[in-house]
């Protein structure tokens, strides 16, 4: 029976050891905590910005209103008649949580077949490929947090189609998107990151 339980235990910790953490970092209204937790998640995305221009800051709050920096997050299921699962509300995965059909035009793009959406680095350089892409069709800036997150969450044709006008709910999270947008450029600044 020992022998039983130590091979268990053996299987049960190589498993931990090969999974991936996706758990989100502590305190996610602290950009300096989230860095200091996951340096990794700055490297990412100071590389982003150096490729594509898109502050840190602006990435960092887009991340936390897709996933909250959950690495495998998905959309929640659709049920049919409350009880029977229809499956997920869209193909959207990941950090970033791109589109199936956005991630594969990315991956040709930039010929990064290898990319991954629940790899931070791969999820920061899309989100930056994403939105240099829409300050080349739409005019928006690359520092203004609200109108990239408009433009990412409808996408490029429904932004300039304007839909997200009648979306007064789209409207409020992208004004919360700018404001934490702000208060981690704020905080990257104070603690010496940007």
């Amino acid at each position: 029976m020992k022998k039983g339980l130590r091979t268990l235990a053996l299987l049960v910790l190589v498993a931990a050891c090969g999974s991936g953490n996706f758990s989100a970092p502590r305190n996610l209204d602290n950009a300096c905590s989230i860095v200091k937790q996951r340096p990794s998640y700055l490297r990412a995305m100071k590389s982003s910005e150096r490729k594509w221009g898109i502050p840190v800051n602006v990435q960092m709050a887009v991340l936390y209103q897709e996933s909250k920096f959950v690495g495998n997050a998905r959309t929640p299921y659709r049920y049919v008649l409350g009880v029977i699962p229809m499956g997920r509300q869209s193909s959207a995965y990941g950090y970033a949580q791109a589109l199936d059909a956005t991630w594969d035009e990315y991956r040709k793009d930039q010929g990064r077949f290898g990319a991954k959406r629940n790899r931070i680095s791969d999820a920061a350089d899309f989100m930056g490929w994403y939105m240099d892409e829409s300050t080349e069709m739409l005019g928006i800036s690359k520092s203004d947090a609200r109108r990239q997150y408009l433009a990412y969450h409808d996408g490029r044709a429904g932004y300039s189609r304007g839909t997200y006008k009648s979306k007064p709910w789209l409207l409020d999270v992208s004004a919360k998107v700018e404001q934490r947008s702000q208060t981690y450029k704020s905080q990257l600044q104070s603690c010496g990151k940007i």
